[in-house]
């Protein structure tokens, strides 16, 4: 949270990073989820898919995802740049070009793509660059990772069909990085499941107050 850098940086500018993931998830590969108790870490059910998503500071992003039905686990990390496992300060510095990100392991057959992709456009305001609210910085840019074709094609209906509803209500149009979804760095483990841990903890996620409409390709 705060004012940060909205400058996106080069390769030769971006830290390095390391080689070694965050110590916790070494030293507790059977960490549970502090709010369903479901693993944090692969492996995960066969029957479940991910999502992955940047819609500001993650401790309220991950909030709206773990409340659904259907949801098997969430984790909040850093994707989308270029350092190697950054730490939560080098992402706050603004050289690592990385989003702070949801991770969503859910049950297709309970939920939908499609119905998590509503969570998602309506729970944050993605016309709004590099910000969210009064979080300021590259690290808070609204971001839809897809992992395959069909999450593809699904999420960029829904940013068209959106964008439209949107623009109806005079708001301007979406900024919101779409593409494949790269490696996902996992956030320190007090940033994981924050705001159950930390109930009185900030939260500046606020949506548009317009509805995403049905009508995304449902899964068949």
């Amino acid at each position: 949270m705060g004012v940060h850098s909205t400058r996106m940086v080069s390769q030769e500018q971006a830290l390095k990073g390391r080689s070694k993931a965050m110590s916790w998830t070494t030293s507790n590969k059977d960490a549970k989820h502090y709010v369903n108790g479901n693993r944090l870490l692969p492996p995960f059910p066969q029957n479940t898919e991910k999502a992955m998503f940047g819609m500001g500071c993650f401790w309220g992003a991950e909030r709206k995802f773990w409340t659904q039905n259907g949801i098997y686990s969430t984790t909040v990390g850093y994707s989308s740049g270029r350092t190697e496992n950054p730490t939560y300060q080098e992402v706050c510095g603004g050289k690592t070009n990385h989003n702070e990100v949801v991770q969503v392991v859910y049950y297709p057959d309970q939920i939908s793509y499609q119905d998590i992709l509503k969570v998602f456009w309506e729970n944050h305001n993605p016309t709004q660059g590099m910000k969210q609210g009064n979080d300021v910085g590259s690290q808070y840019r609204s971001g839809l990772y897809y992992y395959d074709d069909e999450q593809k094609q699904q999420a960029l209906e829904s940013k068209e069909k959106y964008e439209k509803e949107l623009k109806n209500a005079g708001m301007s149009s979406i900024t919101t990085e779409v593409k494949l979804a790269g490696e996902f760095y996992y956030a320190e483990e007090n940033h994981q499941q924050y705001l159950a841990k930390n109930p009185g903890g900030y939260c500046g996620l606020g949506g548009t107050g317009v509805t995403c409409p049905f009508g995304v390709s449902k899964k068949s």
